[in-house]
């Protein structure tokens, strides 16, 4: 028996330590790393870093094999008959394969300017992400909230069944002695199997919103996993909502796109060169195959694009204001829901002030009934009343101090207080 008990001493620091517990920080950083749609940021850099790749190599030279084999109905011929020269006309099937090289020398700082605006878009999806991420945390916030509410209502529940089964002890003792009747006594057990099955719906309750949370956050929890009440202090802060570093990514995608426009009308300047093996060559009254190289430079340049560009730049324009449009919308809608979640904080406080008096009040009638129980002056029955009128208004305060959390962090959730790039 010694023996036993030393391994119990032993081993129960080791599995108090051992059970799970959870912050709501660890939760917002998982559901940020393992729900499906995180996996969109690593899959973007990667995409825009090949895009810019391919984009880059247009700087370098272009080269193309080119082979062609014909036959013409008619060709060239001089009408005049010189003296002791015969000139023959060219076959009229030819044959020609050429490699030619091309190479940028100028075009305006075009392919620059382009890969600035792929990187620009690719922002902006990745903006997008961070958006549709940070919108998890309101669900994830509701959701652990709900399971630390139950957590809690069981510590009520088991305050409240030690307190009954004490009740029920000093019953029996005195029915067994015939001061009480064992009514009292069967009134109390019945009511302690409504705990009892208030434990059950609980249990089950919990352990189907703790799957929900697990499923949401990526993470395997087990079912008596602890979770920690979070402390959350209203700050003075400035929005950091990545919603408007969205709107500020999209004008400036629009000013790339801008400028890629005025880039695109500018003169293009190309150096080149042909190799090639043909009949005829380049001497066109040669029936016979030959060698043949040229070289140069080539300059494109488009000087009127009936105002192509000014109109799409017009409507690059119009696509800003329609973006500063839904910033102040969005702005003015954040700040309504700020001042709505404030008034339900300070409506809560409220409620939470009136709940502890309600429940010093209801604790010292309930030290009257317990006497009365005892001394037979009540029925079971009335402080079951009574007992169960303290209990609900702890359950009220539990569930308001709750409410009063889950409105402060969601505050700071509209507040932008949660975003990553904060920090």
């Amino acid at each position: 028996m010694n023996r036993l008990f030393s391994i119990l001493v032993f081993i129960l620091p080791f599995m108090v330590a051992a059970q799970e517990t959870l912050t709501l920080d660890e939760c917002f950083k998982l559901v940020t790393e393992n729900y499906p749609s995180a996996k969109q940021s690593e899959l973007l850099k990667n995409q825009v870093r090949l895009d810019i790749e391919a984009i880059q190599k247009g700087k370098l030279p272009k080269l193309d094999i080119n082979a062609q084999a014909t036959y013409q109905s008619d060709v060239t011929s001089l009408p005049l008959q010189l003296p002791n020269v015969t000139i023959e006309p060219p076959n009229k099937d030819q044959y020609r394969a050429t490699l030619d090289v091309n190479q940028l020398i100028y075009n305006g700082g075009l392919i620059d300017a382009t890969s600035k605006v792929k990187e620009a878009t690719s922002k902006v999806n990745q903006q997008h992400v961070d958006v549709n991420l940070y919108g998890l945390k309101n669900q994830v916030n509701s959701m652990y909230l709900s399971v630390l509410l139950l957590q809690e209502n069981q510590a009520l529940l088991n305050a409240k069944e030690e307190q009954l089964k004490s009740r029920i002890e000093e019953v029996r003792a005195g029915v067994k002695y015939g001061a009480l009747l064992a009514s009292s006594e069967q009134a109390l057990e019945a009511e302690l199997l409504k705990i009892k099955q208030q434990f059950a719906e609980l249990s089950y309750n919990r352990s189907a919103l703790v799957q929900r949370l697990s499923l949401l956050i990526g993470k395997e929890l087990s079912e008596d996993v602890k979770l920690t009440r979070p402390e959350v202090f209203l700050g003075a802060t400035e929005s950091q909502r990545p919603e408007l570093q969205l709107f500020d990514l999209q004008q400036e995608q629009i000013d790339y796109s801008s400028q890629l426009l005025s880039k695109s009308n500018l003169p293009k300047v190309n150096a080149f060169a042909q190799g090639g093996y043909g009949n005829p060559g380049l001497n066109m009254l040669d029936n016979s195959f030959n060698t043949f190289y040229m070289a140069g430079l080539k300059l494109n340049w488009n000087v009127f694009d009936w105002k192509k560009t000014k109109t799409e730049k017009q409507s690059l324009e119009i696509n800003k204001e329609i973006i500063d449009s839904q910033k102040e919308t969005f702005e003015l809608n954040n700040s309504m829901e700020l001042v709505n979640l404030q008034s339900e904080i300070d409506k809560i406080e409220a409620l939470i002030a009136t709940d502890n008096e309600i429940i010093a009040l209801r604790e010292n009638i309930l030290k009257t009934a317990e006497s009365q129980l005892k001394n037979g002056v009540i029925t079971s029955s009335a402080y079951i009343t009574e007992f169960t009128n303290l209990y609900e208004a702890k359950s009220h305060l539990n569930l308001h101090e709750t409410q009063l959390l889950l409105n402060k962090i969601q505050y700071q959730i509209t507040k932008g207080a949660y975003n990553k790039n904060r920090f």
